[in-house]
């Protein structure tokens, strides 16, 4: 296939984890040697899965596309509170879970389906007061975050194993799926937090259709050799 990357691409690239979205632009423009270059939404660290890069003239296409729908899987790990909603920071908190049954689980999951407001964590890019709310989290300092109207389109229970809740969301754009999580264990009294997480679609853009670093080097390889340079 042929790419034409200064008048205008759009890529699917799957993040790898514990990259930022940051990290993935950097790496695909130095790679390509491309100077226009943005993503359309941002993954965090901890989550793996599709990221789209826009170059060229289709950094226009940004908004567009971060206003579609999206779709993630993962894993909630229930009687475990951690104050980031996520593995980033430790277990604080735990409770008994015994008395929980899958019937239970997947009908306080059901509650949350349609339009619902939510609170984002404290541990997140949301500007409060000039700064982000993950850096006055992190120097201790307490941040008092609005909530926000998102609809949860679905919110599918796929798997029980234990403590481990795996599931399927299909929401809106502006969606913290770490508060899906941190919320489900509020409602269930027990606490919760996100372990893992993929997106899998935005829009109609597929997770199965992504590039992976790898396959960027390959291109810029190629390109390359179709130029006669090794530069």
């Amino acid at each position: 296939m042929a790419y034409n990357f200064e008048a205008g691409e759009v890529l699917l690239i799957d993040k790898p984890l514990t990259w930022t979205s940051f990290d993935v632009v950097k790496k695909v423009r130095n790679t390509l040697r491309v100077k226009k270059i943005g993503h359309a939404g941002t993954l965090d660290p901890l989550a793996s899965g599709l990221l789209i890069l826009c170059t060229g003239k289709y950094t226009k296409r940004i908004d567009e596309i971060q206003a579609q729908e999206k779709e993630y899987t993962g894993t909630i790990i229930l009687g475990q509170y951690t104050p980031s909603y996520d593995k980033e920071t430790e277990v604080t908190e735990t409770k008994d879970i015994s008395h929980l049954t899958p019937e239970s689980i997947k009908a306080a999951a059901e509650g949350f389906v349609g339009t619902i407001e939510q609170v984002p964590p404290i541990y997140s890019a949301v500007m409060v007061d000039g700064k982000r709310a993950y850096d006055l989290a992190r120097r201790g300092k307490a941040a008092e975050l609005k909530p926000r109207t998102i609809t949860i389109k679905a919110f599918d229970i796929t798997a029980i194993e234990g403590d481990v809740v795996s599931f399927r969301v299909v929401c809106t754009k502006g969606t913290y799926i770490r508060s899906l999580a941190y919320d489900l264990g509020v409602k269930l009294n027990v606490g919760g937090h996100l372990g893992s997480l993929v997106r899998t679609r935005i829009g109609e853009y597929k997770l199965e259709d992504a590039l992976t670093i790898e396959d960027i080097q390959e291109i810029r390889k190629a390109q390359l050799e179709a130029n006669g340079s090794n530069s």
